[in-house]
């Protein structure tokens, strides 16, 4: 079964949106795990809009699943923090300062010696390490040359397109997920995976280990209630 990570970063923008701590997050990314998740994942930024450092300390020692914090390894007070927190996964995201949400993958080539001294960092320290990548066999293949365990296959182009072009759409994806696996790297993905389009992706895509949906959850959630929203997409991705 694909494992399912939340992003928890709504409940954060919701909670920050007034002060004080409703929603408690903490609480939340609990009882996510007790309704079935398989981790938590959180995407501190710089502005600190959502995700607070301090939360990322405070989850720690709480969760008992597998822990992915993703940030761009540029900002020197994320990658301090990954090292301090030493979570199960980093995922390593190209963020410009100030983006409202993620829109790229690495070039994996132009970016090969960075990424690759930055993966050695965080692998030392005996952190699993994923890149954000585009559906693209050559940046898989470019990835591989990083160093790092799993890519993570950015997937709003696909989530995008999915009502009217999803046979055509999910090649490229499909494509780089057997270039992965033929290259020995893990394939997560991750960006705009919803309740319609999950269950289509996960019975094209081989070797899909993990994917982290954060957005369309906390959306459906507020309709279908949180325990049953995770069970639903669980559902998917059996």
């Amino acid at each position: 079964m694909t494992r399912l990570s939340v992003n928890i970063n709504k409940i954060a923008t919701l909670r920050n949106a007034r002060g004080g701590n409703i929603p408690d997050l903490l609480k939340a990314a609990t009882d996510i795990e007790r309704f079935g998740a398989h981790g938590i994942t959180v995407h501190p930024r710089p502005d600190e809009r959502h995700i607070r450092y301090a939360d990322v300390r405070a989850l720690k020692p709480l969760l008992k699943t597998e822990f992915n914090i993703e940030g761009n390894p540029r900002e020197k007070k994320f990658v301090d923090l990954v090292l301090e927190i030493k979570p199960t996964q980093v995922t390593l995201v190209p963020d410009a300062e100030g983006q409202i949400t993620s829109d790229h993958g690495w070039d994996t080539i132009k970016h090969k010696v960075y990424l690759r001294e930055m993966i050695e960092l965080f692998k030392n320290a005996g952190i699993r390490t994923s890149i954000f990548v585009d559906a693209d066999k050559s940046m898989v293949k470019g990835a591989k040359e990083t160093g790092t365990d799993r890519i993570e296959l950015y997937t709003e182009e696909y989530a995008r397109l999915f009502e009217t072009q999803k046979e055509k759409v999910i090649m490229p994806f499909r494509e780089a997920a057997i270039a992965a696996e033929e290259l020995g790297i893990g394939v997560n993905a991750g960006h705009d995976l919803n309740l319609q389009n999950l269950k289509y992706f996960k019975e094209n895509i081989p070797n899909l280990l993990e994917v982290s949906i954060g957005h369309a959850l906390v959306s459906d959630a507020l309709y279908l209630g949180l325990e049953n929203t995770v069970q639903l997409y669980l559902r998917q991705l059996k």
